[in-house]
């Protein structure tokens, strides 16, 4: 497995510590992700460092991505049983991560699988539904969407990534000022090529109202209801 590592510095701010673990499948953005909430973060006026690691396969390989957010961090990457957030962005990959989410920590999860492109001999069909329900059953309150169709509905699947993003800035997920969803705008605005950016930019928002629906929903705190 590769290691990449960044760091980014912001003001430092006391009393502060937030881990967020992003985790997919090459080709899903993660890194962008990542990238996207550290700007984030440093706008705001966080101490933030990340890091990345990376399967084998750079495209349909294990992808996560550390983000830590707080003026006395360790290390970059998140230690076991300490992440705060998971952004799964494929269900598998969630699994994966799920030794990194704390106790009570929170989980976000695309619910469209990305088969693994190939499988050891022998070994068992790839059941995403059945992931899924494993999840529902254990994280109650996990927020659990097609963020590939929602994004698909903005122009394109690609843009899952940044309407996850938008999932966890609704849901009051990120531990940021009230107007992180204007700062991630903004930084979309510079990390998104322009050609791209009015589609991300509708992902994300379409993110967001997606998410102010679910908040009026009656089972609310069950969004582990597919949608």
């Amino acid at each position: 497995m590769k290691g990449e590592e960044t760091k980014f510095e912001g003001i430092k701010l006391q009393g502060m510590k937030y881990d967020i673990l992003i985790a997919g499948v090459g080709g899903q953005g993660v890194v962008l992700a990542s990238r996207m909430l550290a700007l984030a973060a440093m706008k705001t006026g966080y101490r933030v460092s990340t890091a990345e690691t990376i399967g084998m396969s750079q495209r349909e390989g294990s992808v996560s991505s550390h983000i830590r957010i707080g003026d006395e961090i360790q290390g970059s990457l998140i230690p076991a049983g300490q992440a705060d957030l998971l952004i799964g962005l494929e269900p598998a990959e969630t699994i994966r991560n799920l030794p990194f989410l704390k106790k009570g920590g929170k989980i976000i999860v695309n619910s469209h699988a990305v088969p693994p492109a190939s499988k050891p001999p022998g070994s068992p069909e790839y059941d995403p539904e059945a992931l899924l329900s494993f999840l529902e059953a254990h994280f109650p309150g996990i927020l659990c969407l097609d963020f590939t169709q929602l994004a698909e509905k903005a122009g394109t699947h690609r843009a899952a990534n940044v309407a996850m993003l938008g999932a966890a800035a609704g849901a009051g997920m990120l531990p940021f000022s009230q107007e992180i969803q204007k700062i991630i705008l903004a930084v979309l605005e510079t990390e998104i090529p322009e050609k791209h950016r009015a589609v991300n930019r509708a992902a994300f928002e379409g993110a967001i109202e997606k998410i102010k629906l679910i908040s009026g929903h009656p089972d609310r705190e069950q969004t582990g209801n597919r949608r």
